[in-house]
């Protein structure tokens, strides 16, 4: 059972979260400032930075809240027995609509980059925040298991090279073809790292 204390503070952190993601959509990321959060949240600009070290803390949040809800549906795929190949698909066609409709470009921009941060305690914190690497092995485990995947490569290795293949095409798409569908772009990053994963 949590405290009371442990409560208004978990709603307290609830609070901030929610208005922050509201002002980076409407104000833009770069344009929202610390002060604008807390006194949209209620709280001092201090009890901003109390909750969260820096605004890019609160897209690892948001990036993990939207990783989760795309993880528990491919889990129940999984665990119902569906074809690991066709999860997999799913899973990044979903990862692909919700990083380019509900996040959207400018906070997916910022958000990748925290993934490669040069103060390696953010990039530690971003990777830890969304274990893309970790999902995608699950996913592929049974495939492992069946023959069906390289037997020179650790499930590791191979489910990194896909998750990295979601952050370069989200980084090029984002600051250079942005005319472009992140769907489409992803899934021909896709093609290309599964013939190099797959058993032939």
């Amino acid at each position: 059972m949590q405290s009371l204390r442990e409560r208004q503070k978990q709603r307290r952190r609830e609070r901030i979260y929610r208005s922050a993601i509201q002002l980076f959509k409407e104000l833009g990321f770069q344009q929202t400032t610390a002060a604008e959060i807390a006194k949209a949240s209620h709280v001092s600009r201090g009890t901003f930075f109390n909750y969260y070290p820096y605004k890019e803390a609160v897209l690892l949040d948001y990036g993990k809240e939207l990783l989760d809800r795309i993880w528990q549906e491919s889990k129940a795929e999984l665990e119902a027995g569906a074809p690991p190949l066709e999860v997999l698909y799913r899973f990044w066609e979903r990862l692909a609509e919700a990083s380019e409709h509900e996040i959207g470009r400018e906070l997916l921009s910022h958000l990748a980059h925290e993934l490669v941060n040069p103060d390696p305690e953010r990039a530690r914190a971003a990777y830890e925040a969304l274990p893309l690497g970790e999902r995608l092995a699950e996913i592929l485990k049974p495939l492992k298991a069946a023959g069906k995947l390289r037997t020179d490569l650790s499930l590791e290795r191979m489910a990194n090279s896909i998750a990295d293949t979601y952050l370069l095409a989200v980084l090029r798409w984002a600051g250079h073809t942005p005319h472009r569908s992140l769907k489409e772009e992803l899934f021909k990053f896709l093609a290309i790292v599964l013939e190099g994963v797959l058993a032939r």
